[in-house]
């Protein structure tokens, strides 16, 4: 009885997940590894599939309905993420169980934790050589990253691991060969005095991919790059940084490289992957010097995740005085635009990825003529997003401190 009561949980969360969004080529593939008896019945449902149609549970045959526990761990099972963010502090310490009871009574269901976060820091004890080479998992953050990884899959939480890429001043510190170095000697680093390791560094690449299949082994069934970039102001960093190896290189293909890489590095461990970019790369033509082209990126990922905060963007952008005082307006705008640019990817036979928007609840106090943000202002973004077909959505607050009245209790 114990093992059926397991599987049907399971089965639950597998036909939460197909009602909510269709099956993925992936995901195709993967049924077929773990059920080659049940290849034509899923192949009947691939041409829709490709179109983007939802297939409904009753779609399913019996025989895909009775996968057992451990067939389905290994499956991507695609989740339509309604997430927030978690620094590892945060999940590490007593404000998880807080956050976990916010997610589990309103309509959320997933978390993105920092496995290495802004300064460059693993948040728990590693087992890759270099991180431990290096230190980088000195500081301990979460002391038994395995068992909230589990808490989140018995509580159906979709866990997301934040690995922050190429702006990593501890790594920088400590492997100075692979910092960006500029053209008159010495380490370069950012006007707040950050350094920042050389994408165009192969050892890098898998610095970070070494740490991402790791949190793939550990469970979590994302991982998400951020800061998968070079540094703003690319004309000036152009000026003065010599990269490594650049050999005539543009930039946005080294960011395309290195994602597509990296998912190609990730694939055995049938995880899904996605990218943070910046609020304005739906909209503009260019890489916008840092790298992020959205017609590079987008192909590369399962997901992309347009930082589309109201507060990061410049007065008068899309028309809009204070865009951080209109936010329902922003997220319409920028969602729009990411709709545009993959629908002319899809129009080249191209794939693009699934959008899914960072949004704000925090006030920017250090923008002119900023509102403050609580329920209301959270709410309005979601509603932009839904308003557009995106359902999906991940909420940023750096300190972890959300305005719950947002989601009604279920």
């Amino acid at each position: 009885m114990g093992k059926i009561i397991t599987t049907m949980g399971y089965l639950a969360l597998l036909l939460t997940s197909l009602s909510m969004v269709g099956c993925t080529t992936d995901s195709i593939a993967v049924f077929r590894e773990a059920n080659p008896e049940t290849t034509s019945s899923v192949t009947a449902n691939e041409q829709k599939n490709a179109q983007g149609s939802l297939m409904s549970a009753a779609e399913w045959t019996d025989d895909q309905l009775l996968f057992t526990p451990d067939q389905l761990e290994k499956m991507k099972i695609p989740v339509e993420a309604k997430g927030i963010y978690l620094t590892g502090r945060s999940a590490g310490n007593s404000n998880f169980q807080r956050l976990l009871q916010f997610v589990v009574s309103t309509e959320l269901n997933a978390m993105v934790i920092d496995v290495k976060e802004d300064e460059g820091r693993v948040t728990y004890k590693s087992g890759v050589p270099v991180v431990k080479e290096v230190g980088s998992d000195n500081t301990v953050f979460i002391q038994d990253v395995d068992s909230v990884v589990q808490t989140l899959k018995e509580n159906h939480i979709y866990p997301i691991a934040r690995i922050v890429c190429f702006k990593d001043p501890f790594l920088a510190g400590k492997k100075t060969d692979w910092a960006m170095h500029k053209k008159t000697g010495g380490v370069w680093s950012d006007k707040k005095g950050t350094v920042w390791i050389d994408p165009y560094r192969k050892e890098v690449w898998d610095y970070n991919i070494a740490i991402a299949k790791e949190a793939a082994q550990k469970g979590f069934k994302e991982i998400q790059f951020d800061y998968v970039r070079f540094p703003d102001n690319g004309k000036k960093i152009d000026a003065e940084v010599a990269f490594h190896e650049q050999n005539g290189k543009e930039k946005q293909q080294v960011i395309a490289d290195f994602l597509a890489y990296a998912k190609a590095e990730l694939a055995p461990f049938n995880v899904y992957i996605s990218a943070d970019v910046f609020g304005l790369v739906p909209s503009v033509s260019d890489d916008m010097g840092i790298g992020q082209k959205w017609e590079m990126v987008s192909p590369n990922v399962d997901y992309i995740s347009p930082m589309t905060y109201p507060s990061h963007y410049a007065n008068g952008t899309y028309g809009l005085r204070v865009p951080d005082a209109k936010p329902y307006e922003t997220i319409l705008h920028s969602v729009k635009d990411a709709q545009q640019k993959n629908a002319g990817l899809e129009q080249n036979q191209i794939k693009s990825a699934a959008i899914r928007p960072w949004l704000q609840d925090f006030t920017a106090r250090w923008v002119k003529g900023h509102i403050p943000y609580g329920p209301a202002e959270v709410s309005a973004q979601i509603k932009a997003a839904k308003d557009l077909g995106v359902d999906q959505y991940l909420i940023w607050n750096a300190g972890n401190t959300y305005s719950q009245a947002a989601w009604p209790k279920r």
